[in-house]
């Protein structure tokens, strides 16, 4: 099981609250319009030659970027201060009804009524005859300073579609500036509108998108994993399938298939075996369930040691059983050494009866039913090795990899090799498992740790056999690549680290060097 992996959710990530400023402008509607009611009754009161003109001292308002905001600064003279603030008041009303007249002549002005047109025509007859100079922003008129910040109206370039953002409303997020429609997700490509969103980089996000894109989901239960207690996402990740999951189904009874090991997801269903194992629908594709079925398997893998001039003189025979037979075997084995917790095939040398299955099973909704076994007794006829026993129920190339191996156990005893150390005899008959797949799995490349060249040339009879049944399916081939990745990455003593010894030797000296050195010290060359 793969080491847990933490992800925490903050790194690299901003999470930004009320980040943007939803611009209208400095001034609503309704106060310059109250503001322009106010400065015509004064106009109309006072006549073009009162006090609005200021004392012929004129100061008109700068308008910036044509988007009705107003920026007025103090004159450059002293002046009485009440005085002054009146005419600065007169001043500012009238460039506020300049802007609404304006406003109201630009066609499509979203606030425009009948009666504003009434008002804009009747404004602008009277400020034509007030004796105001019309707007002109380059007239000398103007005062000799400018205000702090003046906008022309190209100054706002949109940063999502690269135009003038001209008149209406604005956003302003990041530094730059955005149509509201322009300001969108990097995911999901629809418009912002929340006062909250995600940050990563320059790229924008909804926080739900961004939630979806970063956070892993549990791929048994479809939800999102979890944070534990010190806020990080903690989940275990399968080592070959990448299949993320919450570390509670490890102890929730979630099944989880007998020959890939991946978890059971919430919206597939597994098969169940008689003997309570569960295996997925892809394993099961190209499961072998019967012992006769097994047989053209069992005499391609013999093909195969005879290739590599390493014929079995004696016929072993060969069963396909349930798990509760193949403990009951393994415990009447004096001898041995035995992959736990999970045993998947054994070479007796014990004269043993042992039921295996004779009749395939049967389908039955999510279940292999009706499966019939036979009882057999098994004698040894002048040699160590009784039988050849495999666990029925998994896929082709999984069951022909137990078989390579357990043959290997029997051509050992039937040539005399006595004695050796589990991680020697383990070692050297996972060599020969793995051989055999990679005989029959077509690698995408050489990442995984291969034999020598020399035994992998003599497999040819193995490999004519695979050409004459056809190309295997991806997903077989996937599987294939899987149970070398098994073999190679074994935690165990003896067949893991045995497995890497082996093979080791073998790369170096080839097979037939290798297999003389063991019988001649007990041990792997160096």
């Amino acid at each position: 099981m793969a080491p847990p992996a933490s992800f925490s959710p903050s790194s690299g990530v901003s999470y930004i609250s009320n980040p943007c400023i939803y611009g209208d402008f400095v001034s609503s509607y309704a106060e310059r319009k109250s503001r322009l009611m106010k400065w015509l009754s004064k106009f109309f009161k006072s006549g073009p030659s009162g006090g609005g003109r200021g004392g012929g001292s004129s100061r008109h308002p700068q308008l910036l970027g044509e988007e009705n905001m107003v920026s007025l600064r103090a004159p450059a003279r002293s002046l009485d201060e009440h005085s002054r603030h009146g005419k600065e008041k007169d001043e500012s009303d009238h460039a506020m009804a300049l802007s609404l007249s304006e406003d109201w002549k630009r066609p499509g002005y979203r606030w425009r009524t009948n009666h504003d047109e009434e008002l804009a025509k009747a404004l602008q007859d009277n400020l034509n005859s007030s004796g105001y100079p019309p707007y002109a922003p380059n007239q000398s008129t103007y005062p000799p300073y400018a205000p702090s910040q003046y906008h022309h109206r190209g100054y706002r370039i949109c940063g999502g579609c690269h135009s003038d953002i001209g008149y209406g409303n604005y956003l302003g997020c990041m530094g730059q500036f955005f149509h509201p429609d322009c300001f969108r997700c990097s995911s999901c490509r629809y418009p912002i509108t929340e006062n909250e969103f995600s940050l990563s980089g320059k790229d924008p996000y909804h926080k739900s998108c961004f939630k979806e894109l970063t956070h892993p989901k549990c791929e048994v239960c479809h939800q999102y994993i979890p944070t534990n207690d010190a806020g990080l996402i903690e989940y275990r990740c399968h080592p070959f399938w990448s299949q993320k999951y919450c570390p509670s189904h490890e102890h929730d009874h979630t099944a989880r298939c007998c020959s890939c090991e991946r978890l059971e997801s919430r919206n597939t269903r597994y098969y169940c075996l008689e003997d309570g194992r569960s295996l997925c629908l892809e394993c099961m594709e190209s499961a072998i369930t019967d012992t006769g079925d097994c047989q053209p398997l069992y005499h391609s893998i013999r093909d195969y040691y005879e290739g590599m001039n390493m014929k079995l003189d004696q016929q072993i025979p060969m069963l396909l059983v349930e798990r509760q037979a193949l403990n009951e075997a393994i415990v009447g084995e004096k001898n041995g050494y035995h992959h736990m917790p999970e045993t998947r095939g054994l070479c007796l040398s014990e004269e043993q009866t042992v039921t295996s299955i004779q009749r395939r099973p049967r389908i039955g909704g999510n279940r292999l039913v009706g499966i019939r076994t036979q009882p057999q007794k098994l004698t040894r006829k002048s040699c160590e090795v009784t039988a050849i026993l495999v666990l029925y129920g998994l896929p082709r190339l999984l069951t022909g990899a137990i078989l390579a191996h357990e043959l290997m156990h029997g051509w050992l005893r039937l040539k005399g090799y006595r004695n050796l150390s589990p991680e020697v005899e383990e070692g050297i008959c996972q060599v020969l498992s793995y051989m055999w797949l990679e005989s029959e799995v077509v690698l995408p490349s050489k990442s995984m740790p291969s034999t020598s060249a020399a035994a992998a040339a003599s497999s040819s009879s193995s490999s004519s056999l695979s050409s004459k049944k056809g190309g295997k399916s991806n997903v077989e081939n996937k599987l294939g690549e899987f149970f070398m990745h098994q073999i190679a990455n074994d935690a165990s003593p003896a067949y893991g680290g045995g497995f890497r010894s082996a093979n080791a030797a073998v790369n170096k000296y080839g097979l037939r060097r290798t297999l003389d050195h063991i019988r001649l010290t007990g041990h792997f060359p160096l």
